[in-house]
């Protein structure tokens, strides 16, 4: 059964609305994201391609492919799935979000269908999807496990969900709260809260309870010395992310 209870968090909200005229401003409030960015798109592009037999080298090779990218600030994902062919619907709660995200993506040449929604309102529509990408978002909604039933129900059979989040533990306090908010001042202070950051053991076990099945699990690892970032197999110790499908 699909809920209609909306699990979004005013305050959270607010935090993203109060910065939606800089996501396209690579050394603005969303540099982390944008630095972070290829890296999202090698594991995103690499597990739809995976999942549905489409060879990345071809032209538009996510043709006929229905994502939906939950939670898509100013279309840093929401772009490159239209470039590979993918139809793409961008939800965001924050309203200030989607002007933003219609600008620019008109500015690319670009036909995205943007709406200011929640995940619950959609699924409460019937619509369903191919893929659902949940980027950053888990970790700033009110109830994770209601958040991911609804994404669950977005989801056709054999559906793929991707989720990225932040891990909860002493590390992960020191890089993402107080590295990247207080000292390199890359968000502004507040903008995460670490009691509401997930576990890997306990993300699989909310996506197991919502129905879904998970398949993948990595890091996304930052180097301070390379400027950079990649992705391991094994240390999830800050970001990550998951992989899982929907039974048949």
């Amino acid at each position: 059964m699909t809920t209609t209870q909306s699990t979004i968090d005013p305050a959270e909200v607010a935090k993203f609305e109060a910065m939606a005229a800089e996501w396209w401003d690579l050394d603005g409030k969303f540099k982390p994201l944008h630095m972070l960015n290829p890296c999202r798109l090698d594991y995103i592009t690499r597990q739809i391609a995976t999942e549905f037999d489409r060879d990345l080298d071809a032209d538009a090779p996510f043709k006929g492919i229905r994502i939906l990218d939950i939670g898509c600030g100013g279309g840093l994902l929401s772009e490159p799935m239209a470039r590979l062919g993918a139809t793409v619907v961008g939800a965001d709660a924050a309203a200030g979000n989607i002007p933003v995200a219609q600008i620019h993506a008109q500015q690319s040449g670009l036909e995205i269908d943007y709406r200011h929604t929640t995940a619950e309102a959609i699924a409460a529509s019937g619509e369903t999807f191919d893929v659902v990408l949940n980027m950053e978002v888990i970790e700033h909604v009110a109830d994770p496990s209601a958040f991911l039933d609804a994404c669950k129900a977005l989801l056709k059979p054999s559906g793929l969900h991707i989720c990225s989040t932040i891990n909860r533990n002493p590390k992960s306090f020191l890089f993402a709260i107080i590295g990247a908010e207080h000292v390199m001042r890359w968000l502004p202070k507040g903008t995460h809260e670490w009691d509401k950051f997930i576990t890997p053991d306990e993300l699989f076990d909310l996506l197991s309870g919502a129905g879904l099945t998970p398949v993948d699990r990595k890091g996304f690892v930052f180097n301070p010395i390379a400027w950079s970032w990649s992705i391991s197999d094994r240390d999830l110790s800050v970001n990550y992310v998951t992989a899982a499908v929907k039974p048949d």
